[in-house]
Order: structure tokens, then C-alpha cells, then sequence
């Protein structure tokens, strides 16, 4: 996270709404962004989790409130973006944080179950919440929306077809929306994170490293070899370039992909041959 008492207050006034922050890397973004100033609403699933969050944001002094939003939902989606609209007038940002990670699997044997889970969540539902922002933000003729991608939608890593197209369609979604909003005023970016070890990770990382027979451990270590600053990623990390997507410094800056990973560039290795059943 980063410091409050070194940050400046560029964000004072704005109205931010951050998904899947009750924890993790949405989480660190939404303390990141009302620490600037921002008055930051914490959309979760997790509607105890995100309360909780929203108060520990309070106890700092920060300006934050949680909401109940379901992004697999276009109604819930509405729903929440309509009450921020409603209770403040306007919406400054939108970062769509959330989203799932796919069960470690090869193409050849994922269920239709998996991939539309993966697809409605984090494909879908990025597309539920741009819209909503893009009705409120064209008609206020301002805005920022910065969407959470992946190395993973650039460079496809092999087992996790779906989080890789549907974070390909998460960057295709960004630049679609950053013309279209262009001549409203409206920025619209992404981010795409390299690994940064929350609990996500750490789940896939257990399943990538059985599917390779290396324990966890190994596998993290391999992952921090191959990252060229030598290191993993850590949630203000992410959170810092999001703030600056969002920040007056970035305001001749729309339809950009930016890529936060230490210089790793995509995790391009073969799987061996699976046992035939």
C-alpha cells in the first residue's frame, strides 16, 4: 500500500468505484486511490467482506462506503452504478478489478462449465460494468475507467484458455471504448498485471505446479527467476499505475495498454504430453 502522509491529493472530489475489492489487489487499489483523495466505493460479491474493508478504509481517515454488486449480473450492475449516480451525482472513475481465474486445465479437457464461468465473470462482466459507467460518464462529459487485463491476454500462457481470451477480450473492450468515448472527455485504459502473489495466485500457482509435478514453492521460485527485476509484483505496485491512469498527469492518455510486470513479457512454456485415458 502506499503512504498516505506522501501522497498527493489529486483525486480530491472524484468519485471512484473499484470491483472485487474486498480484498487483494482490488483492495490495495481502492486504498491507493482514497489515499489521493478519491471517495472510493468498494463493489463486491462479498458484501460482509467488502463492509468490513470499507471500514478498516474509515479508520485511516479515508473517504470509503461498500456496495453489493454481482458483475455477473447486468441488473445487479445497474443497480449499483445507478445508486452511486443517485447518492453523488456523477462518477469520476470505474476501475474493473474483478474477475476469476481458471482451473488449471488443457484445452482438450475444459468443461463448458469452466469456460463460461470464466468468460461471463471476467469478460462479461467488465463489459456489464463499462457500459454502466459510459451512460453516466457521457452525459457528465468526463471520466476515467481503467480496466484490469493481464500479460496473460498479450502473451497466452498454456492450461488457462479461458482467463487468457477472456483477458484478450478485456484489452479489445478497452480500446473499442476508448474511441468511442474519446469525444466525450472519457479515458478509458488497462493495466495488465504480471504476478503479483495474492490468494488468486497463489491458487493457481498450486494447481499449475501439480500439473507440472513442482511444489509450490518451486514454482514461485521459477516465476521470480524468469521476472527480469528479479522479484513479484505486490499490490501497490499495480495500484500506483492505476492511480496514474486515473490522475490529471494522464490526461492525454486513452486506448493504452500498460503493462506493470517487472519486465516479464508472458509465461510462453510447453506443458509435457498428458497421460491418455
Amino acid at each position: 500500500m502506499s503512504d498516505s502522509s506522501t501522497s498527493c491529493k489529486e483525486l480530491n472530489g472524484q468519485v471512484a468505484l473499484v470491483t472485487g475489492a474486498a480484498q487483494g489487489l482490488g483492495l490495495g487499489i481502492a486504498e491507493t486511490l482514497a489515499e489521493r483523495g478519491a471517495h472510493v466505493f468498494i463493489g463486491d460479491l462479498q458484501e460482509n467482506k467488502a463492509s468490513a474493508a470499507a471500514e478498516s478504509l474509515r479508520k485511516k481517515q479515508l473517504t470509503a462506503d461498500s456496495l453489493l454488486l454481482n458483475i455477473a449480473e447486468s441488473a445487479s450492475v445497474d443497480r449499483a452504478f445507478e445508486k452511486i449516480a443517485g447518492s453523488h451525482g456523477r462518477l469520476d472513475i470505474l476501475v474493473n478489478n474483478a474477475g476469476v481465474g481458471q482451473t488449471v486445465a488443457a484445452i482438450a479437457e475444459l468443461s463448458d462449465q469452466e469456460w463460461n464461468r470464466v468468460i461471463t465473470i471476467t469478460l462479461t462482466g467488465t463489459f456489464y460494468c463499462c457500459r454502466a459507467a459510459a451512460r453516466i460518464m457521457e452525459k457528465q462529459e468526463s471520466g476515467a475507467i481503467v480496466n484490469i487485463a493481464s500479460i496473460n491476454g498479450q502473451n497466452p500462457a498454456a492450461s488457462v484458455a479461458a482467463y487468457n481470451v477472456a483477458k484478450a477480450g478485456v484489452i479489445s473492450l478497452t480500446r473499442s471504448l476508448a474511441l468511442e468515448l474519446a469525444s466525450y472527455g472519457v479515458r478509458v485504459n488497462a493495466i495488465s498485471p504480471g504476478p503479483v502473489y495474492t490468494e488468486f495466485n497463489k491458487t493457481v500457482m498450486a494447481q499449475r505446479g501439480e500439473s507440472l509435478k513442482l511444489s509450490e514453492e518451486q514454482m514461485i521460485e521459477r516465476i521470480r527467476n524468469a521476472i527480469p527485476l528479479g522479484r513479484w509484483g505486490e499490490a501497490k505496485d499495480i495500484a500506483n499505475a492505476v492511480a496514474f491512469l486515473c490522475s490529471p498527469q494522464s490526461a492525454w492518455i486513452t486506448g493504452e495498454i500498460l503493462r506493470v510486470s517487472g519486465g516479464l513479457e508472458g509465461v510462453a512454456a510447453a506443458p509435457p504430453k498428458r497421460a491418455q485415458k
